[in-house]
C-alpha cells in the first residue's frame, strides 16, 4: 500500500519489544487513545496475541476502534528490520509514532573486569545498533510523509542506566548511554522534516526484567532511593510515550523526560 494514499484514519504507532514490560505498558496507553498498532516481539508470540487482546479491549472500553497487528523480529538482524516496516507499510500504510523499546538485559551480571565480549555484542546489537539502524530506515519513510502534512514522532526508550554506573552489567550502562547520543544526532537531523524525536528514561520499573532483583529495590525504595517512594509501572511510561503521541509537547524536540520516581534528582 502506498503510504500517501492511505485512507486509514487512526494514526499508527509501531512498538518494538511490545508484548511485556513496557512496551506493553505503551501499547495499552496508545490503543486508549485509539492508535493502530504494530506490536513487534522476538520469539514470545503468545505474550505478544495477549498483548493485542488486552489492546483491543482497552479500546473498546475508551470507544474506540483500531487494529492491532503483531510481527516476529530481531531488530538486531538487518532483514528482521525490513519485514518489520514492509509489514506496518503493508498493512497501515503509514507510521506516525516509532517507538524503539526493544532490549535485553546483560547475559550475566558479572563485574566488568570479567565481563564477556559475547555478552557485550549481543547488548549493543539489540539496545543500541538495532535502533540506530531501524530509525534510519523508518526515518526516510517519516520524511516522505511529512511533506504530505504528517508529523511523525520517534522515542527512544533508554533508562537511568544511561548516567548510573553499574559495574556488574556494563554492556547494558553502555548500550543504553549510546541510546542517548541516537536520540540526540537524529533529533538533531530529522528537525528540519518537522520530526520529533524523545528519550524516554525509566527508572525502576516493575516488569519481567526487574523480578530478579524485587526485595533488593523494595529495600533501597523504602529507604528513600528515589523521592516518589515506589516502584514505578509500565502504566507510568505510557502515558509519558501518549503524551507525545497527542503532540502535547509541540516546541521540543531531542527532549529527555525521566520516569523515574525523582531518581535523577540530587539531593543533600
Amino acid at each position: 500500500m502506498d503510504p500517501l494514499l492511505n485512507t486509514a484514519t487512526n494514526p499508527s504507532a509501531l512498538i518494538t519489544g511490545g508484548s511485556r514490560g513496557i512496551g506493553r505498558g505503551i501499547a495499552l496507553e496508545l490503543a486508549r487513545l485509539g492508535w493502530d498498532l504494530m506490536i513487534n516481539y522476538a520469539g514470545n508470540r503468545s505474550a505478544a496475541e495477549s498483548a493485542a487482546t488486552d489492546c483491543q479491549a482497552t479500546a473498546r472500553h475508551a470507544g474506540r476502534t483500531l487494529r492491532v497487528e503483531t510481527f516476529a523480529a530481531d531488530i538486531s538482524r538487518p532483514q528482521d528490520r525490513n519485514g518489520l516496516l514492509e509489514a506496518v507499510r503493508d498493512r497501515f500504510g503509514r507510521l506516525d509514532l516509532l517507538v524503539n523499546n526493544a532490549g535485553i538485559a546483560s547475559l550475566k551480571r558479572v563485574d566488568l573486569l570479567e565481563a564477556s565480549e559475547e555478552s557485550f555484542d549481543r547488548v549493543m546489537a539489540v539496545n543500541l545498533r538495532g535502533p540506530f539502524f531501524l530509525i534510519q530506515q523508518a526515518s526516510r519513510w517519516m520524511i516522505e510523509q511529512a511533506k504530505h502534512g504528517s508529523q511523525p514522532k520517534i522515542v527512544n526508550i533508554s533508562s537511568i542506566s544511561a548516567y548510573t554506573a553499574s559495574v556488574s552489567r556494563a554492556d547494558y550502562c553502555l548500550s543504553k548511554a549510546g541510546l542517548s547520543m541516537v536520540t540526540q544526532v537524529f533529533a538533531a537531523r530529522l528537525a528540519e522534516h518537522g520530526i520529533q524525536v524523545y528519550e524516554i528514561r525509566p527508572g525502576i520499573i516493575a516488569t519481567d526484567m526487574t523480578a530478579p532483583v524485587r526485595d533488593k529495590y523494595d529495600s533501597l525504595i523504602r529507604d528513600g532511593l528515589t523521592p516518589i517512594r515506589r516502584w514505578g509501572t509500565p502504566e507510568d511510561v505510557g502515558k509519558a510515550v501518549s503524551a507525545i503521541a497527542q503532540g502535547l509537547l509541540p516546541f521540543s524536540t531531542g527532549e529527555v523526560l525521566n520516569v523515574d520516581g525523582g531518581f535523577h534528582l540530587r539531593r543533600l
